[in-house]
């Protein structure tokens, strides 16, 4: 196997129609609490949105040959980004910088998880996150029965803060050291 790592600019979006949609539904697959809020979550949904809403994006491609087999995606928001209609991420009164971290869209295709891809991709990711010095705190937004992503990120020195959506979504935390 031969795999390779490509940031993508944001004008080559488009690139991840295709693995986020798979995202969308490996996450309903393990959702044990109101899967159905998958239905309508999509990459014009989800990741465009939270492109378009975010200050700073960094988008990253692993490819096998060819195929894209996996994705992150983590952007630099104002805080405000996370509270809508659709729920309110965290307190906003914790966070006291006007600016957070998110780890928002991580996927590797099945077959081929426990190649390392998934610790040298969250390393990119967090080393970018941690370039902004405006930035100390680190969210990521874990799907409930994603259990395997929730292990990995405690592993990597996130904790779980708290629950929204009544258990839909794990809130995951870390906080820089600067």
């Amino acid at each position: 196997m031969n795999f390779t790592y490509e940031e993508v600019p944001i004008d080559r979006l488009e690139m991840c129609k295709e693995i986020c949609n798979e995202l969308m539904v490996y996450q309903k697959s393990l959702a044990y609490i109101t899967p159905e809020r998958f239905d309508n979550m999509t990459y014009e949904t989800r990741l465009i949105p939270s492109v378009e809403k975010a200050q700073h994006n960094y988008l990253v491609v692993v490819k096998n040959e060819d195929e894209v087999i996996g994705y992150v995606y983590s952007n630099i928001s104002p805080k405000e980004v996370y509270s809508s209609e659709f729920a309110t991420f965290f307190d906003m009164e914790s966070v006291e910088k006007t600016h957070v971290g998110c780890l928002s869209q991580f996927y590797i295709k099945d077959k081929y998880r426990q190649y390392g891809i998934g610790s040298k991709l969250f390393s990119m990711s967090m080393d970018w996150l941690k370039t902004f010095n405006e930035v100390e705190d680190y969210f990521i937004f874990v799907s409930n029965g994603n259990e395997q992503a929730l292990e990995f990120y405690k592993r990597k020195g996130f904790f779980v803060s708290h629950e929204i959506l009544e258990g839909f979504i794990m809130v995951l935390r870390n906080r820089s050291s600067n």
